[in-house]
């Protein structure tokens, strides 16, 4: 008899820590960030610079900090923030539209029509090609109304419109590092946290 309750007992508080267990998995679950997070990773010290790079590009326009984070956030989607020689063609044969192969380099992956490649090859020429298409192609008080994806995708005519919206709350906060005085330095595996 004794054992019988006590085997009974046993399988009651089983169950009840197999139930604190799923509602504290079900609790993590239900708050922590969603998707892929691009926005919690580390950058590497080449990829801050190169943010730091098109920061400077854009301050030295004049531009926002608002559009300075587009900027970063697009290129994050083109190429991970690292300054690529080589484009969708050349890993997956993608074309464009009329058939030819893509000509994209760069941090914007940007391609031919967008000037040399050398021009496309340099960052801060490169988010300064960025920052004056985007100034023609969606208007100060425009740009304000759009969401920043909308922005970056009418400059650079990505298939996906929503393509870069998973990359702002990561650009935001590297944008904001940066801005906030942190110095990038060269040669630096960990250079910070991308918003973790």
């Amino acid at each position: 008899m004794r054992s019988s309750a006590a085997s009974r007992i046993q399988t009651v508080l089983a169950g009840l820590v197999t139930v604190a267990v799923v509602a504290v998995i079900a609790v993590v679950v239900l708050f922590s960030p969603r998707g892929s997070a691009p926005e919690c990773r580390t950058w590497t010290a080449e990829q801050r610079e190169n943010a730091a790079t098109i920061i400077r590009a854009g301050q030295d326009l004049g531009l926002s900090e608002r559009d300075q984070t587009i900027a970063v956030m697009t290129a994050m989607g083109e190429s991970s923030l690292r300054n690529l020689d080589y484009g969708d063609w050349e890993t997956s044969g993608v074309r464009n539209p009329d058939g030819s192969p893509t000509t994209s380099v760069g941090l914007f992956q940007q391609q031919d029509e967008w000037g040399p490649r050398e021009a496309r090859m340099d960052p801060y020429t490169a988010a300064t090609m960025f920052y004056r298409a985007m100034l023609d192609e969606v208007p100060e008080p425009e740009r304000l109304a759009m969401e920043p994806t909308l922005v970056a995708h009418r400059t650079q005519i990505n298939a996906q419109p929503d393509h870069y919206a998973p990359y702002w709350p990561a650009a935001e906060a590297l944008v904001a590092e940066i801005a906030g005085g942190e110095r990038v330095s060269e040669g630096t595996d960990a250079a910070g946290s991308g918003g973790c």
